[in-house]
């Protein structure tokens, strides 16, 4: 399979690895009482931070959880004035640090800091997705090529779905240098192709009126298909007489697609059409209530169908009124809409880590209002904008703007929070103890700690009870004493404390595995 190499890509092929990881910090939520400090524990989340880090702080509640990303990162053009800001371990890098990343002929290395960047987010994001979703990214011609090239590396080449074509405007620009640009990309890769089901999209009544009823047939609308096939076969070649009594052949080269002793069934069963008269070449009737509830989906998507940049400028305008916005080509909700018809479910959990003005928290409420449904989801936006733009545009979706109806809902918003484990690798004790107990459990088991309980019991996972025996204020020793206290049976027993006192033949006798507080404390 070819791969690419760039500047830059020895240092950040694991540098997920290396990003700490940290807490969400709730700063408040939203529901049908307004915005509040309490936590209403809502499963929808809008959180401020570098998306790197956020992404490496999702993973303990939702690794292999996510249905559905959708992610709009930089298209890379030299006209967006990102910034490359990881933090890489490299001198040749930590120049790049806070440099606005401009045209190509101005910064030689714009191709590989956005790389870079892009890289280890892809990582990050392989692991959330579940093994039956799939992840849409949008992207131009600046980095297309790029991005297939690094997504068959993490994704792998065969789960690659396909590239759509967005039709993204309506008018040519007649100042073009050389092609009047009018389409972007929507790359889709699933996380397993082989578990991916696409749905289904509706069918639009545009479909549904090319189906008629001429003859009165009880089964309802219908339309004909054509009777011949191209493979050709001498058993399905033979005359029909149609009821005028023309006699009727396939055409050169062509035969029928049923046996002459099938065809006369359909024609007891009134499917066949030889038309008004009766005198036509014979043809199938498709009956509306029997053709699949849907249509396939399509790799180009129009704007009539699914709305374009203008579109969605002019939403942004109902919503904040005559406000100016950091957002030159914002998505459509209906672009995103389009994507959820395909990829979720109507309980499926949907995540976004560029997340910009809130397109797809947008487009989650109105399908849930539309039919019902309980999707979810993440947005991760790290401009200053978060909280003035996405997550405000949120909120006046749920109670409404302009002539537009409410559609409901609910959210918390979060900062990224401190590191749990500090470079000193000591766990940092501004961190609640519950935080600490439920990654402690995550990283052992891969499964969320459902309970935080009083007691140093965190749960049992396969026949394993897990312990985490500690305190901020004392040092604490896995003796004698400790296991008095232990009321849980299992066949084996994991306990984290800071000590241990036991032999490793009481250790073996008590089928007990001590992890030393925090140097065995697993990393993300």
């Amino acid at each position: 399979m070819p791969t690419l190499n760039w500047i830059g890509k020895e240092k950040v092929i694991n540098h997920h690895l290396d990003v700490p990881y940290r807490v969400l910090d709730h700063k408040y939520s939203f529901d049908e009482n307004g915005q509040h400090h309490g936590d209403n524990e809502s499963d929808n989340k809008i959180i401020r931070g570098d998306n790197l880090e956020a992404l490496k702080a999702l993973l303990p509640q939702y690794e292999g959880k996510i249905k559905c990303i959708y992610i709009d990162p930089p298209y890379n053009t030299g006209n967006e004035k990102w910034v490359y800001n990881d933090n890489v371990n490299d001198p040749k890098m930590k120049k790049w640090l806070g440099e606005v990343v401009g045209k190509e002929g101005e910064d030689l290395s714009r191709h590989d800091k956005w790389l870079c960047m892009m890289y280890p987010r892809l990582k990050l994001l392989q692991r959330l997705l579940a093994d039956d979703g799939a992840i849409f990214i949008s992207i131009d011609d600046n980095e297309q090529a790029h991005l297939r090239l690094i997504c068959d590396e993490i994704f792998g080449y065969n789960n690659f779905i396909n590239n759509v074509i967005w039709q993204k405007k309506y008018s040519p620009q007649n100042d073009a240098k050389y092609f009047s640009d009018m389409h972007d990309f929507v790359m889709v890769y699933s996380k397993n192709k082989i578990n991916w089901d696409r749905n289904l999209l509706p069918r639009s009544d545009e479909q549904n009126k090319r189906y008629k009823n001429m003859d009165n047939d009880p089964r309802g609308p219908w339309k004909s298909s054509d009777l011949s096939v191209k493979t050709y076969s001498p058993d399905y070649d033979y005359p029909i007489e149609t009821p005028s009594g023309r006699i009727v052949n396939p055409p050169q080269g062509r035969c029928w697609r049923t046996s002459k002793e099938n065809f006369e069934k359909l024609v007891e069963d009134n499917r066949i059409w030889f038309g008004v008269n009766g005198n036509n070449v014979p043809s199938i009737k498709r009956f509306l209530s029997e053709v699949q509830d849907g249509q396939v989906p399509v790799t180009l998507w129009l704007r009539a169908d699914v709305g374009d940049n203008q579109e969605a400028r002019q939403e942004l305008k109902k919503i904040f009124s005559d406000s100016a916005f950091p957002f030159d080509t914002p998505k459509p909700p209906r672009l995103i809409e389009r994507i959820l018809q395909i990829a979720t479910d109507k309980n499926s959990i949907i995540l976004d880590s560029f997340a910009g003005s809130g397109t797809t928290a947008h487009a989650v409420l109105n399908m849930n209002k539309e039919d019902g449904g309980n999707r979810k989801f993440i947005l991760v936006e790290m401009e200053d904008y978060a909280e003035s733009i996405t997550s405000e545009r949120v909120k006046r979706v749920i109670n409404g703007y302009d002539d537009i109806g409410g559609t409901g809902g609910s959210f918390s918003f979060y900062d990224l929070g401190e590191p749990l484990i500090l470079e000193n690798q000591y766990l940092n004790e501004n961190i609640s103890i519950d935080k600490i107990r439920e990654y402690v459990y995550f990283m052992e088991t891969k499964e969320v700690l459902s309970k935080n309980r009083d007691s140093y019991y965190l749960d049992t996972h396969n026949n394993t009870a897990y312990y985490f025996y500690y305190e901020k204020e004392k040092i604490t020793t896995l003796n004698y004493n400790f296991l008095k206290t232990m009321k849980e049976k299992a066949e084996n027993y994991i306990i984290y404390a800071d000590n241990c006192t036991l032999s490793e033949e009481e250790l073996l006798k008590y089928h007990i595995t001590f992890k030393k507080i925090p140097r065995d404390i697993k990393r993300l």
